[in-house]
């Protein structure tokens, strides 16, 4: 079976593991264990000796006691987080009880495992952290400073990535297709950053946002006079781009009645600004994008063939969110660390079971829907852990998400009910009137729906 490449990375890169605690014996049964699973691993007899460990050894896990001489395991925990914010912590202990392991885990703590347990079960845990939590890839800095906003570490976008780098330094036209929400700007920038054109600007425009009758004067720019409002010159995106890269986004919404200047520029590379006889030389690098399938859009006739093959000297498909799930993790910590640092929210994390739940999502609206459903989760979170249950209500779609005929049929009734006793103050009598049900019948139907007539007498 052939490789992707995160696994060929991860044959030579072993996930990195610490494990803590002042049992000796525990401790080499353990280091045993998890070696001989795959993990490079090393080892501290205390909290002091582990934080120094962390220092040099940079694991991608930390496995704890929580009873230790000194500075014990959620003392290290706070410790590891203030330095390493995102790196998850596994707290053992012989001594656990339930009020223990939720404590733990609302203060961010990844899992409680009690003494004594399985192999399985400390490697299954194991695997499902290093799984879940974002473990940054150790790019080389200035090589890939590139790329530096495209967060990250899945094997179809490293495919790519190499791609757009083997690309980025030639003068073609490119054109991305992805499906909306994806970051086409984004690795349009990145393919900017990693060309010879990067010391120049960097220029964006959503063709769909634009007017038509403002798209060429946005574009070629116009003189003063040339329509009514012209009251002075205007340099346009091409002539402010000279040297550097123009892009030009939702390539497929431009008019067709402009299409054919945008190619006669791209031809030429010369433009004629509106209300001029002169024309002007250009040096632009043009990328291009769409959501759209623009094979289809030719047939249609809402797409100049010409252009596509202008634009299209390399395509590019960046994939949905659904198909770089590794990424989720990355994607949700990021968006988290940054809602964090622009207010006063101090969410630590995701419990172990929101974060399953993001990455299980079908994600229709890709990275920006993800985006959404973080900030909408941070807003509505009452605890130091944003919780599955907020995670679900928000990724909820009303527009698609049918209830049952039963779940339809209960909420009708009871929200009936609700109002006729609100309209009646709790008066049954009048309120089966209304219905035209008898009064036993009625009140049948409150205790199905838990509701009582007191309850409304004082509105």
């Amino acid at each position: 079976m052939k490789q992707t490449v995160t696994e060929q990375r991860n044959e030579v890169i072993k996930n990195k593991i610490l494990i803590v605690d002042d049992d000796p014996n525990l401790l080499r049964l353990l280091g045993i264990r998890l070696s001989a699973a795959g993990y490079d691993v090393e080892s501290a007899a205390n909290a002091k000796i582990a934080l120094g460990k962390l220092e040099s050894f940079h694991p991608q896990l930390v496995v704890s006691d929580l009873k230790m001489e000194g500075m014990d395991g959620m003392a290290l925990f706070e410790q590891i987080r203030q330095r390493h914010a995102n790196m998850p912590v596994i707290i053992m202990t012989a001594h656990g009880t339930i009020p223990d392991a939720i404590n733990a885990t609302k203060q961010g703590v990844f899992s409680f495992l009690t003494k004594p347990f399985e192999s399985k079960e400390l490697l299954d845990t194991v695997q499902q952290a290093i799984r879940l939590q974002p473990n940054e890839e150790r790019h080389d800095k200035e090589e890939n400073s590139w790329r530096a906003k495209i967060i990250s570490r899945s094997a179809v976008m490293e495919t790519l990535l190499q791609q757009t780098k083997q690309v980025a330094n030639s003068d073609f036209s490119l054109l991305i297709h992805s499906q909306s929400g994806t970051g086409k700007e984004l690795l349009a920038t990145a393919i900017h950053q990693a060309s010879k054109r990067r010391d120049k600007s960097f220029t964006a425009i959503n063709c769909a946002a634009i007017p038509e009758q403002l798209l060429e004067s946005e574009l070629f720019g116009h003189c003063k006079g040339a329509f009514t409002g012209a009251e002075k010159k205007h340099i346009g995106l091409f002539q402010a781009s000279c040297g550097g890269t123009l892009f030009l986004d939702e390539i497929g919404d431009m008019p067709m009645s402009f299409q054919v200047k945008l190619l006669r520029a791209l031809q030429e590379k010369e433009i004629r600004p509106l209300g001029s006889t002169q024309t002007i030389k250009v040096d632009v690098r043009i990328i291009a994008a769409t959501h759209k399938n623009l094979q289809q859009a030719i047939i249609d006739k809402t797409f100049r063939e010409d252009l596509y093959y202008r634009l299209n000297v390399v395509e590019l498909e960046l994939p949905p969110l659904s198909e770089r799930r590794e990424d989720i993790p990355l994607l949700a910590q990021y968006f988290l660390s940054k809602i964090n640092k622009n207010s006063e929210s101090a969410i630590n994390g995701f419990s172990q079971q929101a974060m399953e739940l993001l990455i299980s999502a079908p994600w229709p609206g890709n990275i920006r829907q993800l985006q959404n459903v973080v900030e909408q989760s941070v807003a509505l979170s009452t605890e130091s852990l944003i919780s599955e249950t907020l995670i679900k209500n928000a990724l909820r779609d009303k527009t698609t998400i049918l209830p049952s005929f039963q779940q339809a049929r209960d909420k009708f009734e009871r929200d009936y009910l609700a109002k006729l006793l609100r309209i009646t103050a709790g008066n049954v009598s009048q309120a089966a009137r209304i219905a035209q049900r008898n009064r036993t019948e009625f009140y049948k139907l409150l205790n199905r729906h838990h509701l009582t007539a007191e309850a409304f007498r004082d509105d």
